[in-house]
């Protein structure tokens, strides 16, 4: 008989775990509350458009998130850039790009694009080398790092408060979802060293080219069905202890499963909630995690304001900014129109705003960057929020993080807070399930997935 395994939640930890326990010959059934797979990168209808709730990217040093997508099939979905550019604007009429020259190494491959970093002044812009090589020096698994801020550590290198918010600051606070003055330093050197130091072509940067439920949700239910998961939607874990899992679902109200090993895959306040016994586990200290919320204010105009795909912004609440006209089905349905979505992360005073307040901001702010959204009429606009979106990223945070196997006997763990090495992000994710599938399966060094940076 193939060992059954229970994966409980639908979100991308928990379909890498099922995938890769049923890979291996285990059987395995996975419980998701939603009506959905998905989690946290999700898309709803609105008015007949297809709404994504937050807007996701991964960059092409993201090798467990691309290998997910080969593993969906859904690869030729979405877009990776041949080069990083990133386009920053500002409300003044500047603008600048964050862009790798083409057939250098790195670090040196950005070297241009900060010395023609307009949105600084030159002695900003002089210095700015001096700190990237000084992260690229920093190592990443030096715990010690944890216990300082990226601010901090900027400041210490001759960064000004100009230079941190109008560069360093548009990478850590869209990585982290907390300012630089919070933010883990030991997370901050693992998202600039692995994504732009390190390897000239890993901050290329990806997005879904299509819903993102389109991905995470009907690609994975076919691959898990495909593959023999027994996948149960609206169905809630009430109670989980080592080898029990009480379920309650919508046909045949409350009963009890008896698998052989539990993945745990949620967020970690839903994981303390489901699994009581955690609290008496090594993975106790993951209660004092805390959560940092993102919002995103979504802006559907009757014409087209701007060319660009993405862009960030400086001095301004508008952080960035993503044309989801194709991928809505708005192009198709309203060729003159355009929908762009922005993203507000690190959103702790936003996030309890009025709608309409917000609305009106961000529709003023984006008539700032865009001077042709100034005469433009808005058709539509509306607000979506991640309350708890990501852990707290914050100085001190890395203890806090379990292990796959810090949970009680016959629990593996995962999700994006727990101790990848990696920010909380789809990566982070991914991996996390499949280390907890591949320790939850007996999987030994020598067979486990590699997935190089």
């Amino acid at each position: 008989m193939p060992e059954t395994t229970v994966v409980v939640g639908g979100g991308l930890a928990g379909i890498s775990a099922a995938l890769r326990l049923a890979d291996r010959g285990h059987q395995v059934t996975l419980l998701e509350r939603r009506p959905r797979l998905g989690g946290r990168a999700f898309s709803f209808t609105r008015d007949g458009l297809q709404i994504d709730n937050g807007q996701h990217v991964f960059l092409r040093c993201c090798s467990a998130y691309r290998w997910l997508l080969e593993r969906l099939d859904v690869t030729g979905e979405t877009v990776l850039q041949e080069r990083l550019d990133i386009p920053v604007l500002s409300p003044d009429g500047r603008s600048a790009h964050l862009t790798r020259s083409r057939g250098v190494p790195a670090p040196a491959h950005l070297g241009a694009a900060l010395l023609r970093y307009r949105l600084l002044g030159l002695a900003d812009r002089a210095g700015l080398g001096r700190a990237a090589l000084a992260l690229r020096r920093l190592d990443p698994a030096d715990r010690g790092l944890d216990e300082r801020t990226l601010g901090d550590f900027l400041r210490a290198h001759g960064q000004s408060d100009r230079a941190i918010d109008a560069l360093w600051g548009i990478i850590a606070t869209a990585t982290l979802n907390i300012g630089p003055d919070e933010a883990s330093l030991a997370l901050a050197a693992k998202v600039f060293r692995t994504g732009l130091l390190d390897s000239a072509p890993a901050g290329d940067v990806g997005y879904a080219a299509v819903p993102l439920g389109r991905l995470h949700d009907d690609a994975a239910a076919k691959a898990l069905a495909d593959a023999g998961v027994d996948v149960r939607l609206n169905h809630v874990a009430r109670r989980i202890e080592p080898g029990l899992v009480e379920v309650e679902g919508p046909q045949h109200g409350t009963s009890t499963l008896r698998p052989s090993a539990i993945v745990l895959a949620t967020p970690h306040p839903e994981a303390f909630i489901a699994a009581p016994t955690l609290a008496g586990s090594q993975a106790s200290a993951a209660a004092g995690l805390g959560t940092s919320p993102i919002v995103n204010v979504h802006v559907v105009y009757d014409r087209r304001v701007t060319d660009l795909e993405f862009a960030a912004a400086v001095g301004s609440p508008v952080q960035w900014f993503f044309d989801r006209s194709a991928s809505s089905g708005l192009a198709a349905r309203s060729p003159l129109a355009q929908y762009l979505a922005i993203t507000v992360s690190a959103a702790d005073t936003t996030v309890t705003e009025n709608n309409a307040k917000l609305t009106g901001r961000f529709v003023d702010e984006l008539a700032a960057l865009l001077p042709a959204a100034r005469g433009a009429e808005v058709l539509d606009s509306f607000v979506t929020r991640e309350s708890q979106a990501t852990f707290r990223q914050s100085a001190g945070s890395w203890p806090l993080r379990p292990g796959a196997t810090d949970g009680p006997d016959g629990i593996w763990l995962a999700g994006a807070w727990t101790d990848t090495g990696w920010p909380d992000t789809m990566e982070s994710a991914v991996r996390s399930g499949i280390t907890a599938a591949e320790a939850a399966a007996g999987v030994s060094s020598g067979e486990r997935l590699e997935l190089a940076l």
